[in-house]
């Protein structure tokens, strides 16, 4: 609250991020089913709320994806609030903000310091600069990928990485021209497992498995 010339009392502008994060605090609190969730039980409300989010990009309105993306902000602040009751280890949503806004700033030296970037390939070596020199314990050109990911998306994760230690996997000799015939040639993967009555998520995760051990035979 600020007081203005004379008598007169004006209200600071609202903070709806406070407002929210408040909110939060307050149902942890107090609802007694809030109250018992745990880390762990929130994990399968963050994978729905997240694909709806990518469902609203791709398929829904700006309202859509507003609304959204409040609810992955609610996720957010979940985590958060449990985590400030952690007896041992607290931390609450300003100290989640605290770290976030550090490291983007780290890692855009170009923007908050004297780097210099003139194209996105440069601001990708400053990233990852940044991002090599916060993470030095990392042992592994694969240590930090979730390994929770989607297949699809784990693969194409750890082919980045591993290509960095010269493990490679050669494409198709029949390789698709254009994302439209790549989706058609994984249907048609997916519809041959399918047929065959095999798990198409679990075999390219074990694949995958494989791909690991050879990064890592190859970095030892």
């Amino acid at each position: 609250m600020s007081t203005s010339e004379g008598d007169v009392v004006t209200e600071a502008p609202e903070d709806p991020l406070r407002q929210v994060a408040e909110t939060m605090r307050a149902v942890r609190e107090t609802c007694v089913w809030s109250q018992q969730i745990t880390h762990r039980d929130l994990v399968p409300y963050l994978i729905e709320e997240s694909h709806e989010v990518i469902d609203a990009v791709e398929n829904g309105s700006r309202a859509d994806l507003q609304e959204e993306l409040g609810d992955l902000l609610w996720q957010v602040l979940f985590h958060s609030a449990i985590a400030a009751q952690d007896p041992d280890h607290p931390f609450d949503i300003d100290d989640v903000a605290r770290g976030l806004n550090e490291k983007m700033v780290r890692r855009h030296p170009h923007v908050f310091a004297d780097a210099v970037a003139r194209t996105p390939d440069e601001v990708l070596v400053h990233w990852n600069a940044a991002k090599a020199a916060e993470k030095r314990t990392r042992r592994s050109a694969l240590d930090g990928i979730p390994r929770g990911m989607p297949a699809l998306a784990l693969a194409q994760k750890m082919l980045g990485r591993a290509a960095g230690v010269d493990v490679s996997v050669a494409p198709t000799t029949e390789a698709p021209t254009s994302e439209s015939e790549l989706g058609d040639a994984l249907l048609a993967l997916v519809a041959s497992a399918r047929e065959n009555g095999w798990d198409a998520e679990r075999a390219l995760r074990e694949r995958l498995r494989e791909m690991e051990d050879q990064v890592r035979a190859a970095e030892s």
